[in-house]
């Protein structure tokens, strides 16, 4: 397929990369020579001059969306996403460790293959050890727990259908698991090798406490699979489950008064007695976070940013 007449949306989440701006525009223009694109950059309230150096290059295909405030890289994406005008999505960092010249065979295999999404698997990684741990871990996870076997889930350069990326419900710290959320949602996720380069300029954010982090998003997107528009199978089968062992309990127990036995002192009765209140809490948690989901799918119309501006530039400067 010939991309060259396709609108390519290329959304870049920026923070305090004011000396990375003008060679990753330089880098895009080359890589897609002859293409019809749109690069969306948002700026996730930096604190360098990262916005006056995008103003500065006034570069016709930037569009340039500033957040209130610094929300994360989840919701800067998503506000990139809303704005894209393209047939196909482009996400990658503004940092030069992903390469734009990779952009057009993502492109292509995503066509050839069929694929609603291509996520770039990055060939010899350029990151220290504790940035890679906590993708290992992640990516372990996810293979375990899902059938998605995809083997590196937190490289940012992935290419995706108009469609699927706008489904996405991006906030908190999902960015790490994008494609798993596009999967979950029935897209076909595909992968490629891409290449990677070190960081020259700014400072990375990652470090050995983003494990954690890791960690507690999975089980978060996992409980979102299984029980977010059904909350009450998980709390009312773990109410139902403790309500029964006490029960179970306090007729051992009853059995036992009957027989004659002293049960007063026992820790067995305390814990009966706690199962058994345990297991109605559960259960009636259960059923008000059901009718709080059911509220929030009714009524929920917003959007985890909010917008400072939004700048196109319409005259092209002849160099970068």
């Amino acid at each position: 397929m010939n991309f060259h007449n396709t609108l390519l949306s290329l959304v870049i989440p920026l923070y305090n990369e004011e000396k990375n701006i003008q060679l990753l525009l330089k880098h895009i223009d080359e890589a897609l020579k002859g293409h019809l694109f749109e690069i969306i950059l948002v700026d996730d309230f930096s604190t360098d001059k990262t916005v006056n150096t995008i103003k500065a290059l006034q570069h016709s295909k930037v569009k340039l969306i500033e957040l209130r405030k610094n929300y994360g890289q989840s919701s800067a994406l998503a506000a990139g996403i809303d704005q894209a005008q393209g047939e196909y999505i482009v996400t990658l960092d503004g940092d030069l460790q992903n390469d734009p010249k990779d952009i057009p065979s993502l492109l292509q295999k995503l066509h050839d293959e069929n694929w609603d999404v291509v996520v770039g698997i990055r060939n010899h990684r350029k990151d220290s050890f504790l940035k890679k741990l906590p993708s290992k871990i992640a990516n372990f996870l996810i293979r375990k727990a899902t059938k998605l076997n995809i083997k590196d889930h937190g490289c940012a350069l992935k290419v995706f259908k108009k469609e699927i990326a706008k489904e996405l419900n991006l906030y908190g710290e999902m960015h790490r698991f994008i494609g798993l959320l596009a999967f979950l949602n029935g897209a076909r996720v595909g992968e490629s090798e891409v290449n990677h380069h070190k960081r020259v300029h700014g400072k990375s954010n990652y470090g050995l406490g983003r494990t954690f982090k890791v960690i507690n998003d999975i089980l978060l997107i996992l409980f979102q699979r299984n029980y977010l528009q059904k909350p009450l199978y998980l709390l009312g089968n773990l109410g139902i489950l403790f309500f029964s062992i006490g029960a179970l309990i306090n007729v051992y127990l009853l059995i036992e008064k009957i027989l004659g036995n002293d049960i007063g002192d026992r820790p067995l009765l305390i814990l009966g007695v706690l199962l058994l209140l345990v297991g109605v809490q559960l259960f009636t948690t259960g059923i008000a976070i059901d009718l709080q989901m059911r509220t929030y799918y009714e009524t929920q119309n917003t959007r985890p940013y909010k917008i400072r501006d939004i700048t196109e530039f319409k005259e092209k400067r002849e160099t970068l």
